[in-house]
């Protein structure tokens, strides 16, 4: 490596292997307990096996943060050589990765701690940033410092096809559940990227590739303060041809240099089922 910043991130930002081997990421990976076996998020455990199990079994796994001692290990591979280590973590508001994660660097010399306050490429997003300003040269502090207050502009949402996995993993109630499946209402999940919390805004009515279509429509429709550099299309398992519809949407409404296919690793996806799609984007500066 050329330059002495490694940057790293825990595995929920889902670049996925070639964006991390472009942009030179290392992960640490969320542990995924499922059926009393631990396993590393996307190192021995894949979302599909994951459904499998579900349609099986009905079991769901459960996620587990990486806790101080973890980190502290994980970043004195590279501190004890000289190197200096920016880590972006996923959203404080979710889990207590960035807690523990902060811990870590204040108790050692050269590390950075990020709250992306996000999830999945809403965290990707950051990452992306920083491996950029790791390129142009810039000391760790500043990136770390710069990195933290553009987290405020990434935005990330996602619809749901169906509330069954939140519902089965505790986070949805099994009235909401009903009332959605007899209405055929598709939630969209927004993340607030004020503190990294999650919300259901809006609720659309039909089948998934209507929802999907006004989905699209609503978050890029007449945005005038986008960061066109590029666009995440993250999804938690969906067909080829809903994947192309989206990106020929997200083409015709904005401008974007890049639009990169991404495929949710297994903390996210334990989480929110099959059928899940999100479009993640920056814009230049946080809405007043």
């Amino acid at each position: 490596m050329s330059s002495r910043i490694i940057l790293s991130a825990d595995s929920t930002c889902d670049l996925g292997d070639e964006l991390r081997a472009r942009y030179d990421v290392q992960y640490y990976p969320f542990h995924v307990i499922l059926d009393g076996r631990q396993y590393g998020d996307g190192v021995d455990l894949t979302p599909d096996r994951i459904y499998e199990v579900y349609r099986e079994r009905k079991i769901l796994p459960k996620t587990a943060a990486i806790n101080a001692a973890e980190y502290t290990e994980y970043f004195s591979q590279w501190t004890s050589q000289g190197y200096e280590v920016i880590h972006l973590t996923l959203g404080s508001g979710l889990s207590a990765a960035y807690q523990n994660c902060r811990m870590a660097a204040e108790s050692m010399t050269g590390v950075y701690a990020i709250d992306s306050r996000n999830l999945s490429t809403g965290s990707g997003l950051a990452v992306i940033e920083a491996a950029e300003r790791i390129a142009a040269g810039m000391p760790a502090a500043q990136i770390a410092q710069e990195v933290q207050e553009l987290t405020a502009r990434c935005h990330a949402s996602f619809v749901i096809d169906t509330l069954e996995f939140l519902h089965k993993g505790g986070r949805c109630s099994a009235l909401a559940r009903l009332g959605a499946n007899l209405l055929q209402l598709k939630p969209c999940i927004e993340v607030n990227n004020a503190d990294g919390t999650m919300s259901v805004g809006k609720k659309y009515r039909g089948s998934l590739d209507k929802a999907l279509e006004q989905y699209v429509r609503d978050k890029l429709t007449g945005r005038g303060d986008l960061k066109n550099d590029r666009v995440f299309i993250t999804h938690s398992g969906i067909s080829e041809e809903r994947i192309a519809m989206v990106r020929r949407l997200v083409e015709e409404l904005a401008d974007f240099r890049e639009i990169f296919v991404t495929r949710a690793g297994c903390t996210i996806s334990a989480h929110c089922g099959p059928g899940t799609l999100g479009v993640l984007f920056m814009t230049r500066q946080t809405e007043v």
